[in-house]
């Protein structure tokens, strides 16, 4: 039996839909038709999922069953054969090689670089000034994966990286086209732009990469280990500078698009909220006093985390998870069959009323202890979930927390009379950034 959903005798409409407004689309699709919805995008026929237990279905217990979507697919056009992008025994062969980056002891050193340049950008910061908090993040966060996981100084060549992704997430919308792939040999304009901001991308890659096989140097990092492993691997070829370009690529921009866009967001709901920052910075004060964080100060500002944590529930990073079944899958009571995409969204779960009363009401105190222990598990997923958990997660929240706390000792933000609309393509962005002004606190 299939599912219900949304049809049209018109061709194209609901990939047009989709294409113009996906949170809309999906949210209306979960609420009309229930937690298992079908409908064609184009040729392609997909199932959303939105139940926490069916979501866990799909990520955790039948994951076999699943490979990542095609949008993911075709995004190997630029991330090569990553951890985002790859399946089966390489993914979990590259996933092994890169998990001690990011053991617990690892993260916390990592917390003194997230502090020392949060702490630079607090001092470049003037009481009064207006920036673009989507910019200032995108610098902060850029700089940190650069320094934590390739020893490498990109903080002046952050916009240049900064410009190239956002023409990459901006044609995110047409690997939803089922005609992409003969756009892609087709001279179009999209089609240069895309090249182009490739090639400034692989740039900065390949010059870290080169810089560090000309040192020779062990320094303990990611890229160390990604190089070092070339004489390890079973056929004695180890990897090649694609393979080693791949993996660094997908850490280098997910590890620091996703916490941009989640402080960016978080700064834009505090500016709206001044009574839930108060209550932020009264625990940093009586935590941290006058001195700056420390890692060890991490696990001491739980209400800091709660505001991160509510903020992503809200303008969740990652927005929407593919999945392509390779074999025909029982869920819910429906059959999804193989070649069928199923679709589970942070977006829409996250703010279903049925786990999250008044969904659109920011209130940090949904992730007291108790209070999560009272949802089903996977009625919050900012990370994904399942043996294909974003590996970053932890260094995620550290990052998250500390940058949060560093910053908020010393400003608050005002949000100039503009409206703000989000821009969900690969990551959940905010079009055209965020003018926020600066107040510096007393």
């Amino acid at each position: 039996m299939r599912a219900p959903g949304p049809s049209s005798f018109i061709p194209g409409r609901i990939l047009r839909a989709m294409q113009r407004d996906p949170i809309t689309f999906l949210t209306n699709t979960a609420r009309t038709y229930g937690d298992v919805a079908f409908f064609r995008l184009g040729p392609q026929p997909a199932y959303l999922v939105s139940h926490p237990e069916l979501i866990r279905e799909v990520l955790v217990t039948q994951h076999r069953s699943f490979h990542k979507g095609r949008a993911l697919q075709r995004a190997k056009l630029f991330l090569g054969e990553g951890l985002l992008t790859s399946e089966e025994d390489f993914h979990r062969r590259q996933r092994r090689l890169a998990q001690p980056a990011f053991h617990r002891d690892r993260i916390r050193r990592y917390g003194e670089v997230m502090i020392e340049y949060a702490l630079r950008t607090r001092d470049e910061w003037r009481d009064g000034q207006v920036v673009d908090m989507s910019r200032e993040m995108n610098r902060l966060t850029l700089a940190i994966v650069g320094k934590t996981l390739f020893d490498a100084d990109v903080g002046a060549q952050a916009d240049d990286v900064g410009g190239a992704l956002t023409d990459l997430m901006e044609l995110f919308g047409a690997l939803f086209n089922p005609l992409a792939p003969v756009m892609r040999r087709l001279p179009l304009p999209s089609t240069l732009r895309f090249n182009r901001a490739r090639t400034r991308l692989d740039k900065v890659i390949y010059g870290i990469i080169e810089e560090r096989r000309r040192s020779g140097e062990d320094r303990g990092d990611l890229l160390s280990m990604l190089l070092l492993a070339q004489d390890e691997e079973g056929d004695g070829g180890g990897m090649s500078d694609l393979q080693v370009r791949d993996e660094a690529m997908t850490i280098f921009l997910a590890g620091h698009e996703t916490t941009s866009n989640a402080l960016m967001w978080t700064w834009y709901l505090l500016a709206q909220h001044p009574e839930i920052f108060e209550r932020l910075t009264r625990e940093l004060d009586e935590v941290l006093g006058d001195r700056p964080p420390s890692p060890a100060d991490y696990p001491r500002l739980p209400y800091t985390e709660m505001v991160f944590a509510e903020s992503m529930r809200l303008y969740p990073p990652a927005w929407l998870v593919g999945r392509l079944a390779i074999e025909d899958v029982s869920l819910g009571g429906f059959t999804i069959p193989k070649g069928t995409v199923a679709i589970v969204s942070q977006m829409v779960t996250h703010r279903d009323e049925r786990f999250w009363p008044e969904p659109l009401h920011f209130d940090p105190l949904r992730f007291t202890p108790e209070a999560k222990a009272s949802r089903p598990k996977f009625a919050y997923f900012p990370f994904g979930g399942g043996p294909r958990i974003c590996i970053g997660e932890g260094f995620a929240w550290m990052e998250g927390v500390l940058l949060l706390a560093t910053l908020a000792q010393r400003f608050r933000v005002e949000l100039p009379d503009r409206d703000v609309v989000m821009q969900p393509v690969i990551t959940l962005r905010a079009k055209g950034g965020i003018p926020m002004r600066l107040h510096a606190r007393a």
